[in-house]
């Protein structure tokens, strides 16, 4: 019979709760703020009760002659909170706890979101130099025809389905977009336009979100497309590359491919 490995087994657990913490402390966060309103609710029937006996003693103190100056009858904000603020100290240290969790939560995101920032710039400047290192060395044209070769692979890997090709409004031309996977039926005209507009709309406002363009050739917003986007100051000019392929069905697709691809960190790039 094995003995159990209660080191690997703490840090099996260890592991899962650091891995998980955001999730953990929004948790506990959510669970904490539930509980302070329900012990603050409870505890106000308690502090009612404090406030009527006060009532009732400055009503006997009064009664008994003691002067309003020294005694009134009213209950001033400021004696009630004196009165009662002792009942809603187990409330508001879950409540602090509480809001404790979920700024811990936000911050461990915060710090998480900021190191997978990082390891995409990273990746992404290795990428860039990896692709200009081919075309220096294979030239132009055999990089292209590498390029066709994976457009190739993509539609084949994923087949136009009639009921999932999006019509935009005008044009025949089937298209297969690389970067959200959606084939669309538009003019290469329209595409080509967009990414002329929004390259000299750049030069105004220095950046462009991938939503933007998509707007801009009819197709919908993606989750992700406010997140992601170009920037004028860092080769950040659209650069859209085209390859005309067959479908499994012998129709002509467009591959839709981007020289320049949008990054997450494009607003911050000024």
């Amino acid at each position: 019979m094995h003995k159990p490995n209660i080191k690997a087994a703490y840090n099996a657990v260890k592991k899962s709760t650091i891995k998980h913490s955001p999730e953990i402390l929004t948790g506990i966060g959510i669970a904490g703020m539930v509980t302070t309103t329900v012990m603050a609710v409870r505890a106000t029937p308690k502090a009612l009760e404090l406030l009527k006996k006060e009532e009732d003693y400055r009503k006997i103190d009064r009664e008994n002659g003691i002067p309003e100056q020294f005694v009134s009858e009213k209950i001033s904000n400021i004696d009630a909170i004196k009165i009662c603020w002792k009942c809603y100290i187990p409330a508001a240290i879950t409540g602090s706890l509480s809001i404790a969790c979920l700024i811990g939560a936000s911050s461990v995101n915060a710090r998480r979101n900021a190191a997978l920032a990082t390891a995409y710039s990273i990746a992404e400047t290795s990428l860039k130099e990896y692709q200009n290192k081919v075309v220096e060395t294979i030239g132009e044209k055999k990089e292209q025809t590498i390029r066709d070769a994976v457009a190739k692979e993509k539609i084949d890997a994923h087949p136009a389905k009639e009921s999932e090709i999006i019509f935009v409004g005008d044009g025949e031309t089937l298209c297969y977009d690389v970067l959200s996977g959606r084939y669309f039926k538009s003019k290469i005209e329209k595409i080509k336009k967009a990414e002329n507009d929004l390259n000299k709309q750049m030069r105004d406002e220095m950046y462009i979100s991938l939503n933007e363009f998509y707007y801009e050739i009819g197709l919908p917003a993606i989750k992700i497309g406010d997140d992601i986007g170009w920037n004028i100051d860092r080769e950040g000019y659209i650069d859209l590359r085209f390859s005309s392929q067959l479908s499994d069905n012998d129709e002509p697709v467009f591959v839709i491919d981007y020289g320049c691809g949008p990054r997450y960190d494009y607003r911050n790039l000024m």
